[in-house]
């Protein structure tokens, strides 16, 4: 069976390779020609641990190929996989131009029964609109299938995900399209849920929303601890043990990011208007989320009143470890306020720097490591937990800072270690040490 993946963004290319790399042979399809260049040169546009070596292996393998000529990717496909974005309107709502676009693409160029498996992230009732958009442009001889198949994958471990992933989702009315889809997955030995189209759309919205409530959720109770004098850390881990809770998404900090979370919930609230439903959790959790990302920031505004001329540094920039994806993260508020009351500021992130350097060029400095980030610095935002910041000790701080005070989004210090060396350090969930 031959597959071609729609799109070599974050989704299409790790699903394409991961699935060569079962054993499949795949094609990938972009209209980008520089970036199909450089795929085919086993170069990965997009940062993710692992993805290069699993490129080049199966290039290599001659399992996986790129290409930019439609008729090469779709005409003898068995299986074509829409995995293009959807970004955020301005309402909140999904951008499905691109999904359309493929689709109709696709239907220019198939000339046999083929499956369409949606695996972007879209709308209740997207999938029956791709149908609508090919099979009014296909031969009606030729049978179509389009089968909803949602991503659940993390940035920064989108591989092991692939290959380890708590389950497979698969929406379709057809049993002959489960079954091949089953057969493509197999190789992964992974549970498979099969259900109707429109439950596996609303599978992933669902699925997100929950996990954006549950960390907004643990902020509000970070940020109520710190007014009773609680430790988030010590509520998070009593809370954890239960099996109906879980221990995971219950870390405290600034709030979630990145191109999944922020850009999921708001849909899934659009249309849930759509449909006169007051969705009132859910814009609770967007709401508090955008308070958690100047939490940070606030706390220093209150403890410094006037910022012109300072000294500060900004730790981590993308929105996670593990990824250069800057999209919805913290440290682009934080810089741009802190820019807005005239500060002087350093920034250091191992990965994320060039995508910074692209939004704010000669506004903001850039340090070629953390330590060189905190020299002389009037205050420190840690944003993003890298190892790479991590493993500064606080002493560290202590002897490069023009004063130590730190102001640490991600609680990656003990309490008592600043204590013991007179540095304020500011945390969530958790007492001030001054």
């Amino acid at each position: 069976m031959k597959i071609t993946i729609a799109g070599t963004g974050y989704v299409g290319l790790v699903t394409g390779v991961c699935l060569a790399d079962v054993g499949h042979t795949i094609t990938c399809f972009d209209i980008d020609e520089r970036k199909i260049q450089e795929l085919n040169g086993g170069k990965s546009p997009i940062y993710e641990p692992g993805l290069e070596d699993l490129i080049t292996k199966n290039l290599e393998a001659k399992r996986l190929h790129f290409t930019s000529e439609p008729e090469q990717a779709y005409a003898d496909a068995d299986c074509i996989f829409i995995a293009v974005g959807t970004p955020e309107n301005e309402d909140g709502s999904a951008n499905l131009s691109y999904v359309e676009q493929a689709a109709i693409m696709i239907s220019e160029y198939i000339h046999k029964d083929t499956v369409i498996v949606v695996k972007s992230t879209v709308p209740v009732g997207t999938n029956e609109r791709i149908a609508r958009i090919i099979k009014e442009r296909v031969d009606p001889s030729i049978n179509i299938e389009v089968a909803s198949n949602p991503e659940f994958l993390r940035e920064g471990s989108a591989i092991h995900d692939t290959f380890n992933g708590d389950r497979i989702v698969i929406g379709t009315e057809s049993q002959e399209t489960a079954q091949l889809l089953r057969s493509i997955y197999e190789p992964l030995n992974i549970p498979i849920v099969t259900t109707d189209i429109r439950s596996a759309e609303m599978i992933k919205y669902a699925s997100n929303a929950f996990l954006a409530t549950k960390i907004s959720f643990i902020n509000e109770i970070a940020n109520l601890c710190e007014k009773t004098g609680a430790n988030i850390e010590e509520v998070a881990e009593g809370m954890g043990y239960d099996k109906r809770i879980g221990n995971q998404f219950l870390r405290a900090g600034i709030g979630y990011g990145g191109s999944c979370f922020p850009k999921d919930t708001k849909a899934l609230n659009y249309l849930a208007k759509q449909y006169d439903f007051d969705f009132r959790i859910l814009e609770s959790v967007i709401n508090v989320n955008k308070y958690q990302k100047d939490k940070l920031f606030l706390k220093a505004k209150e403890l410094f009143q006037d910022f012109t001329g300072k000294k500060v540094t900004v730790l981590g920039l993308a929105f996670k470890p593990n990824t250069d994806d800057i999209r919805e993260a913290p440290s682009i508020d934080i810089i741009e306020s802190l820019l807005k009351e005239n500060a002087q500021i350093t920034v250091f992130d191992p990965i994320a720097m060039g995508n910074v350097e692209e939004l704010f060029h000669d506004k903001i400095n850039y340090a070629n490591s953390a330590l060189e980030a905190i020299q002389e610095a009037d205050m420190v935002f840690i944003v993003t937990e890298w190892r790479e910041i991590k493993e500064l000790t606080l002493a560290q701080y202590k002897e490069s800072m023009a004063q130590p005070v730190i102001f640490d989004g991600r609680n990656c210090y003990p309490l008592h270690e600043a204590k013991e060396l007179g540095i304020q350090y500011y945390s969530i969930g958790r007492k001030p040490v001054e």
